[in-house]
């Protein structure tokens, strides 16, 4: 059990009853619910109001097409192809792939509007503190502060996503109001600010109070993310100040380390790892939504139902793109661990069939072959299985998602460390970081400056039954790091940031997908905003 979920979903209804009666005066007879004017917020009472507002995490990361997808299926890592059962659904899944969506696409509209919704919670609260609806006598700076570090991290999603997006700040605004459009190094600058202003407020704990929420280290490796891609929000690169914020929690002494083993950052019962810094809890007690977190779901073939004993039988769709695949040292233990691959079986050992398609009846034996977007058949892609697939579990994980990370923090230190002539540097962080994927060949865990100045492993080009062409990445700049992001972090919804990063976004081929403009680096802002809204301005391109 989740000890955060527990304190905060407990009293989630006090909240939405504390909001539907803020402004509305009501007669104090009913005795089975907390009138706003009778409720002063006690200690433990905290979680429960800034809960409310960290929830909108979980659907903007992992509701139906949204931020997940977004930045793992628009990248070289992950596609989601045909498959016998469909995956079609009007081509939304290729046009990610292909970088060919529109200002109509489910993936510009749902994460413009899930972000602004945790926007606008945290604006609605901070404005029921700020005016006393909800009335506090000790702690009101330290929340108001921390909520304005969590709204500065859905801000974090339209700079990164959109760019040139609106800044919203107040709850109480009149009707009719249109917000002007900020350019996207305003929008970055206002993140930097909200967070560096209220960062001192907030606890410095590691501990179950402050698990799944902002605390001092946390905001300080979101300030982190916002310098290492300073360069491409803004064009000022800024890898010193990376630096600095990621050393803030390096020697913070707050507890944060490597695991001994990847896979324990990610097993369903994650709550205790030392390595996560920021999680969204996920608990299928509390998390009901049909898509709440169904990444087995997405993945799996029907036939695995029986593997895992699962309430539901899976819909066989999203699978790693081969190219990937081959570029992982056969040592790596992540390569195995965090793949699904060969045959498959049920939990008591029979071998399980295909049951669809071409090869129904034939033994389901994943392989790393895929034909192309537009077509595949039950065997073909290595699975996604970083995260543990618990036995008996509904259509959602109960493993708590950990969007930011220490192996993180030591990755973009030594990206920046990288970037500012110090390869060997890097490289000491790096083979630290790859220490515990290579147990059984050590040797292969140590890399050197020389080899992060490489290029990349990766073998970029079309791929496809009807098209094949020859790219490489050996032309990629500090490549060998970028395959390095790859292989630590794949499945965690980040890809499209690190390859535009590098340079390789809108460049490269891979499996059916060829560069499409550089503008693709940035999503249209979606149409039904624009037609409510004057002030905003299309994305250069759309």
């Amino acid at each position: 059990m989740k000890n955060i979920q527990l304190i905060i979903k407990s009293k989630i209804a006090l909240l939405l009853l504390l909001w539907a009666t803020a402004c509305t005066e009501l007669k104090d007879e009913s005795f089975d619910r907390i009138i706003a004017s009778q409720f002063t917020p006690a200690s433990g009472d905290v979680a429960s109001l800034v809960g409310a507002a960290y929830t909108n995490w979980r659907d903007v990361l992992q509701q139906w097409n949204g931020l997940f997808r977004t930045q793992e299926v628009s990248g070289d890592q992950l596609v989601m192809p045909a498959r016998p059962n469909g995956w079609v659904d009007g081509g939304v899944y290729r046009r990610i792939h292909d970088h060919k969506w529109t200002a109509d696409d489910d993936i510009a509209v749902n994460n413009w509007n899930r972000s602004y919704a945790g926007i606008a919670n945290c604006n609605r609260i901070i404005y029921q503190i700020e005016s006393g609806s909800i009335p506090f006598t000790d702690g009101k700076e330290a929340v108001i502060a921390e909520l304005k570090v969590l709204r500065a991290s859905y801000y974090y999603v339209l700079c990164d996503i959109f760019g040139n997006v609106p800044i919203i700040t107040q709850f109480d605004v009149p009707a009719g109001f249109l917000p002007e459009q900020s350019t996207r190094k305003q929008v970055f600058e206002f993140i930097v600010k909200d967070i560096t202003d209220n960062l001192p407020l907030l606890s410095d704990k590691n501990d179950p109070t402050t698990y799944g929420r902002f605390n001092k280290w946390a905001a300080h490796t979101l300030l982190a993310k916002m310098y290492l891609n300073a360069e491409v929000f803004t064009g000022t690169a800024a890898w010193d100040k990376c630096i600095e914020h990621c050393n803030a929690v390096i020697n913070s002494g707050a507890g944060y380390a490597l695991e001994a083993t990847q896979k324990e950052v990610f097993k369903t019962n994650n709550e205790s790892s030392k390595e996560i810094i920021f999680a969204i809890p996920f608990d299928i007690k509390y998390v009901t939504d049909w898509n709440g977190f169904s990444i087995h779901m997405e993945t799996l073939q029907p036939a695995n139902q029986a593997t895992y004993n699962l309430l539901n039988t899976p819909w066989g769709g999203i699978c790693a793109i081969p190219q990937f695949i081959n570029s992982f040292d056969k040592n790596d233990e992540r390569l195995t661990s965090n793949w699904i691959q060969g045959p498959q079986f049920s939990a008591g050992g029979t071998p399980l069939n295909c049951t669809l398609g071409a090869f129904a009846g034939k033994p389901l034996s994943y392989i790393n072959e895929l034909p192309g977007v537009d077509q595949s058949e039950e065997i073909h892609g290595f699975r996604l299985g970083k995260f543990e697939i618990e036995k008996g579990t509904t259509v959602n994980l109960s493993n708590d998602w950990p969007l930011l990370r220490y192996a993180d923090v030591l990755m973009m230190k030594a990206e920046s460390l990288l970037r500012s002539g110090k390869a060997d540097e890097a490289a000491t962080l790096v083979t630290t970081v790859r220490q515990r994927n290579f147990k059984a060949n050590p040797t292969k865990a140590t890399v050197t400056g020389a080899d992060l100045m490489k290029g990349s492993a990766y073998d970029y080009g079309l791929r496809n039954t009807t098209t094949s062409t020859q790219e490489g990445g050996a032309d990629i700049k500090y490549g060998r790091f970028l395959d390095e992001l790859g292989w630590e972090f794949a499945q965690e919804g980040r890809r499209r940031q690190d390859l535009i990063r590098f340079g390789v976004f809108t460049t490269k081929s891979w499996l059916s997908h060829k560069p499409n403009g550089a503008y693709r680096s940035l999503l249209p802002i979606p149409r039904p905003e624009l037609n409510k809204n004057s002030n905003l301005k299309q994305n250069d391109g759309y």
